[in-house]
């Protein structure tokens, strides 16, 4: 019997299935083979192995089980993860005894409990049907309807909150779920969405963590002003707006197939767009494109195709967005919309017609001198002004020296000056910092601290020894005492159980020695004979190595024993340099009193 819901899903689940829906994995040997996703890389270094079940990139270090490609690939936690292989998997994960439950867990139920209210409102209701007949002629078919789980909340005060109530959820979870609002007067609940079509919002793992609600009908406020068209979830401990991108839950393994995504504005937007094909599309849902998206949307893609009607003269949201796109590093190109129109509106009336617009989409250098060209004549003093106001703070921002120094070119020609005056005054340019109210610190990729030459070796001589465990027989005594206690447990469990043992590794090794493993089997030299002279070629460079640190560290000691005039220990640390550097190196050395020198660079 499994022990775990863990156990269970990785027994279910084929790691080669699983990551194969990320990236294209090719056939070598037992393993299989691909470019890194999550570093630049050209010759494939990135290894899955079925046996095994695990998965390592010997480029950058990263590696792990299906748990961790998971987390990995999609930036989401442990228990996200657990949540997306388990829906793979069709595991249960047991629900807790609703006493127990974190609040966290509490808020999913709650807005799951809402989604399917939602949904049945839509069908059911004659309200409900009056909007469905509204999204299908707004060209959202059917299918979409049920795949985005789209649906109507009833123009009740408190319609949502006493069927949540009656599932056994107070109404204070409620309105910390974002459902519903606290009356200043009377103090009585009321519900947020009301008389509205309702898009669920989902995480990565596809669970709903809040909602935005169309005004279907004119709606009063309590105070008796209008209702503002759209409406959002606040933030939650489940929902927060600059952390979320609507559809990518839907969008990611398209973006990474194509190597694109595309950024629209809206609900609709998004749902045409995937109804029509288009299913690299996502929706930044009204808010402005923040660093946290922008660093969870780079893990699938640097290329990016933006549908927002553009104003780069003024200090929009949208405009912020893309100048932190721009700073980022992403490759930007602009599709130009027909004016008053937004890509709902061109999908519904020529699915073509929107297909057509891509091939005409502009870098966003040429978008942006484009566009501000067309606005100023640059033949005037003021006009020349106005250009370098708008376009030198935006080439302020490009990362790249190559590409800056390209834009600072052409707005040298168009302005007929000279390139150091722009220059100039480039450097006189100030740039606001377009980090958004609420995000903490960008956080760069980690990679794992960079090896020493001496762990290199180590594992270089383990892997040997596991193509050929004889050669382990070269290994003396002497020689595990300058090793690491990791290597020295590998070669210890290698020689009593053998390199095809089966039995259940210590929890601090199993990780690594699988990983030694796994290169040991996609390594290509397989000649007994070329391994043996490899094996002792890298052994006799691991103890020239741990002489040549013992020799490094005796010169120290010498200085400072001469810094001090102390000739008794001078002549003692000589006598241990001659010792080491004869005796386990083969090397004789002459000492001046002037510090260590010896007569070969072999030491």
């Amino acid at each position: 019997m499994l022990s775990s819901p863990i156990d269970e899903i990785k027994s279910r689940l084929d790691i080669v299935e699983v990551i194969q829906s990320y990236i294209k994995l090719q056939k070598a040997g037992a393993n299989y083979r691909a470019v890194c996703p999550f570093h630049s890389e050209k010759k494939p270094s990135f290894f899955v192995s079925p046996a095994r079940q695990i998965w390592h990139c010997f480029g950058c270090q990263k590696g792990g089980d299906v748990f961790g490609f998971v987390k990995e690939i999609e930036g989401v936690e442990f228990g996200d993860a657990l949540r997306t292989l388990a829906q793979k998997a069709g595991v249960e994960l047991r629900k807790q005894d609703p006493k127990i439950q974190s609040e966290r867990r509490r808020l999913y139920e709650i807005c799951e409990l809402a989604c399917r209210f939602f949904e049945k409102q839509l069908e059911a209701s004659q309200a409900g049907k009056e909007a469905r007949k509204y999204l299908l002629g707004r060209g959202i078919s059917e299918e979409s309807i049920k795949k985005w789980r789209l649906g109507y909340s009833p123009d009740s005060w408190q319609g949502l909150s006493d069927f949540l109530v009656g599932k056994g959820f107070k109404r204070e979870e409620i309105e910390r779920a974002g459902l519903s609002l606290k009356s200043e007067k009377g103090g009585t609940h009321y519900d947020r969405f009301r008389g509205r079509i309702i898009f669920p919002i989902l995480d990565l793992s596809s669970q709903v963590i809040g909602f935005g609600g169309r005004v279907f009908k004119n709606l009063k406020r309590p105070d008796g002003g209008e209702e503002a068209k759209y409406i959002n979830t606040p933030s939650t401990l489940l929902y927060d707006k600059s952390l979320v991108l609507y559809g990518l839950n839907k969008a990611g393994i398209e973006i990474r197939k194509k190597d694109a995504f595309i950024l629209v504005e809206g609900y609709t937007d998004a749902i045409m767009a995937h109804q029509a094909g288009f299913n690299n599309v996502v929706a930044v849902s009204g808010t402005a494109l923040t660093s946290f998206q922008l660093k969870v949307l780079k893990r699938y893609s640097e290329n990016l195709l933006s549908c927002f009607d553009m104003d780069i003269a003024g200090n929009s949201a949208t405009k912020r967005g893309i100048d932190l796109a721009q700073a980022a590093g992403f490759n930007i190109k602009v599709v130009k919309m027909p004016e008053g129109q937004d890509p709902a509106d061109v999908i519904q009336k020529d699915p073509k017609h929107w297909e057509s617009l891509f091939g005409k989409a502009q870098t966003i250098h040429d978008f942006y001198f484009g566009t501000t060209l067309s606005k100023f004549d640059k033949n005037t003093i003021e006009g020349k002004k106005a250009i370098s106001k708008i376009l030198l703070p935006i080439i302020k921002r490009i990362p790249d020296k190559i590409e800056q120094s390209i834009w600072v070119k052409t707005l040298a020609e168009n302005l007929d000056t000279k390139e150091e005056n722009v220059l100039e005054e480039l450097k006189k340019t100030k740039v606001e910092d377009r980090a958004v109210e609420g995000e903490g610190p960008r956080e760069e990729t980690e990679y794992p601290p960079a090896k020493t030459r001496m762990d290199l070796l180590e594992e270089r001589l383990a892997v040997l020894a596991i193509k050929n465990p004889q050669n382990l027989a070269l290994i003396g005594e002497e020689d595990l005492k300058t090793f690491s206690p990791q290597i020295c447990q590998c070669i210890h469990i290698f020689r009593e159980k053998g390199v095809d043992f089966k039995a259940a590794l210590p929890l601090e090794i199993s990780d690594f020695v699988n990983r030694l493993f796994l290169r040991a089997e996609v390594e290509e030299i397989s000649d007994e004979k070329e391994i043996e002279k490899e094996f002792k070629k890298c052994l006799k460079e691991a103890k020239i190595l741990v002489v040549k640190n013992k020799l490094e560290k005796i010169s120290r000691e010498i200085k400072r024993a001469e810094e001090s005039k102390d000739s008794k220990k001078i002549q003692e640390l000589i006598q241990e340099f001659n010792y080491f550097s004869k005796h386990l190196c083969g090397t004789e050395v002459k000492i001046d009193y002037s510090g260590p020198r010896t007569d070969s660079e072999t030491a």
